[in-house]
């Protein structure tokens, strides 16, 4: 029961300091998008986790106090939707048709590259839900014969890559727009991109969070509708 707790505490205390050492780093270089805490960080518990010879599953566990607060940081993405309900509600109808639009894209484009690819069933239905949040990419990908391990990494991957490449692609298109830019940034790259954008501003960040909500249930609904309509077609 000691060993238990003190590998625990070990573990989630080592994961907070990587994670602060890598928060550091990022704002030393000023933001560079390639070096996002989430993904530096993940790296070096990986590196970790390889030296010292502990598996993943005995890592999720020991660190399962930091899951724990997932629940409560979900939550707490009201405040910023709150504070922005006034301008959220001035502009709902293009949000609607950009939500809708952007999870259509995010499925179709997923699982059509995975299919030029050559991937199967099991690997195309792991990346359909790619752009929503772990909690509901993972079991609409099981619902269709996916896999959970491979819908969380694709679901890391596009976090990951979304926010790299929301600020080049911003200034290519010329968009300044903080509510534009934080719905992007929402619905491409769900939790990482808002972690991203709540830097950028309120504004950006209440939007950004609209979107990662909305699009992790328009991914839940929409990914059966997809399946279904394959399944008409190919009888």
């Amino acid at each position: 029961m000691a060993a238990g707790f003190s590998q625990a505490l070990a573990w989630t205390l080592t994961s907070v300091l990587v994670y602060l050492a890598m928060l550091g780093l990022y704002r030393w270089r000023k933001a560079n998008p390639f070096l996002i805490p989430v993904a530096t960080g993940a790296v070096v518990l990986m590196l970790a986790m390889k030296l010292t010879g502990k598996p993943y599953p005995d890592y999720a566990r020991a660190t399962e106090w930091l899951r724990a607060l997932i629940g409560p940081a979900t939550v707490a993405l009201a405040v910023p939707m709150y504070v922005q309900l006034g301008r959220l509600k001035s502009v709902w109808r293009a949000l609607s048709a950009a939500l809708v639009m952007g999870c259509a894209v995010a499925i179709a484009s997923a699982m059509a590259l995975a299919w030029l690819l050559g991937a199967g069933p099991a690997q195309i239905a792991s990346l359909a839900p790619k752009s929503a949040t772990m909690p509901i990419a993972m079991p609409v990908a099981e619902q269709f014969g996916g896999q959970a391990a491979i819908a969380a990494l694709a679901v890391a991957i596009t976090g990951v890559a979304g926010a790299i490449f929301t600020d080049p692609v911003m200034r290519w298109l010329k968009i300044d727009d903080p509510r534009v830019r934080g719905f992007a940034a929402g619905l491409t790259a769900h939790a990482i991109g808002l972690a991203r954008e709540i830097r950028t501003g309120p504004i950006a960040a209440g939007f950004a969070a609209l979107a990662m909500c909305l699009n992790a249930v328009a991914t839940a609904v929409l990914v059966p509708l997809v399946y279904g309509f394959l399944g008409l077609i190919g009888r």
